[in-house]
């Protein structure tokens, strides 16, 4: 859902205790702990990079969502998502996003939400895959630069709330969590969850671009008491296109998204 419409504005830390997160390479090992300002060196990240205004009028073209929903309301989300090098052109509106979601509609046309996952975009970057958030406060794509992604890491993200109307995304890096932002969104205690492989294609440039193949796995849903596998007892909406292939390895905790092959 992340708009090409986007404001400068940074999130204020969840915990003025966190230390500073210090760099480091994407993890190998999964996660030893479930994040939280409590959680052993926990650290705050944050955003080097926001995106001004883009004009909507530039900014028309289609969207494709890959990927799934919940049809009820948790508490938070977690999972592992791949990095691949997927065709986005230079000086273009073009985007892929790999994402996580919580979002509540609101009525009126109104949705709050925060998103994280990694990006590729056409207008910055310089064709690089990087670290993002979006949330509905701001209004603005937060890239997080510090972080060096390439294809073939794989990256572990959580988004939750404590139960306070409080969101947190979160990333496993360096080993270690790292928290990315800290959001008082609208949504309220629970919130609909999403897990998808989004791209955008500039409507100035119509056409049909390659997306190697991303996989989500390990990914949990999380109650105010546990986290659980997503799986096909959840009440679940897909999306696809018939332009790129969706394949569940496991419904809904481990699929790959992308080129047919």
């Amino acid at each position: 859902m992340a708009c090409l419409v986007s404001t400068v504005g940074l999130a204020a830390p969840a915990s003025a205790a966190l230390p500073a997160c210090t760099g480091g390479r994407a993890s190998a090992k999964a996660p030893t702990s479930r994040p939280g300002t409590g959680s052993a060196k926990a650290c705050q990240a944050y955003a080097l990079a926001r995106e001004a205004q883009v004009q909507p009028a530039q900014s028309e073209g289609g969207y494709t969502h890959l990927g799934a929903g919940t049809a009820d309301e948790w508490t938070g989300v977690y999972g592992r998502v791949s990095v691949v090098d997927p065709v986005v052109r230079s000086n273009t509106y073009d985007f892929l996003a790999s994402r996580f979601m919580v979002k509540q509609d609101l009525g009126r046309g109104r949705v709050a939400w925060l998103e994280a996952g990694w990006a590729e975009t056409g207008w910055s970057g310089r064709g690089s895959q990087r670290i993002y958030t979006y949330n509905s406060n701001t209004n603005a794509w937060q890239f997080y630069d510090q972080y060096d992604l390439a294809p073939g890491d794989r990256v572990w993200l959580d988004l939750h709330t404590d139960g306070n109307g409080v969101w947190q995304a979160w990333l496993w890096w360096n080993n270690r969590w790292n928290l990315l932002t800290s959001q008082k969104l609208p949504i309220g205690g629970s919130a609909y969850v999403e897990q998808y492989v989004e791209q955008y294609v500039d409507g100035r440039r119509p056409t049909r671009l390659r997306v190697p193949p991303v996989t989500f796995d390990n990914v949990q849903l999380r109650s105010p008491s546990a986290y659980r596998y997503w799986r096909d007892d959840v009440p679940t909406v897909t999306g696809r296109s018939g332009s790129f292939c969706l394949n569940w390895q496991t419904h809904f905790d481990t699929w790959t998204a992308g080129d047919c092959r």
